[in-house]
């Protein structure tokens, strides 16, 4: 590995450890923040089943850091299988 190619590594590095920092996150940051796939955060934005702010006036989504650690903290079922029956519950809900 090159001079150039550790001084893109270690800026990559200190961008992920300032995003932790961060009080109010958006779905990019979150997902680096948790680990969890975007679709799978748009999933659980769409089911409400996760905190997040609720500024009508603004579509992108915002999450507190706060509230997301304390929901993680309360052991919420983040399984591919639940969120996909809640999905498609929702999906059989708006349907009628």
């Amino acid at each position: 590995m090159n001079e150039q190619e550790k001084v893109v590594d270690l800026l990559q590095e200190i961008k992920v450890l300032l995003s932790h920092k961060k009080k109010v996150m958006n779905v990019e940051d979150l997902s680096v923040y948790t680990g969890l796939s975007k679709s799978k955060i748009y999933k659980l934005t769409h089911l409400q089943l996760i905190p997040m702010g609720s500024n009508p006036n603004i579509r992108q989504k915002f999450f507190d850091r706060d509230k997301i650690d304390a929901w993680l903290l309360g052991k919420p079922d983040l399984s591919d299988q639940h969120i996909e029956e809640k999905f498609n519950k929702t999906l059989l809900k708006n349907k009628k």
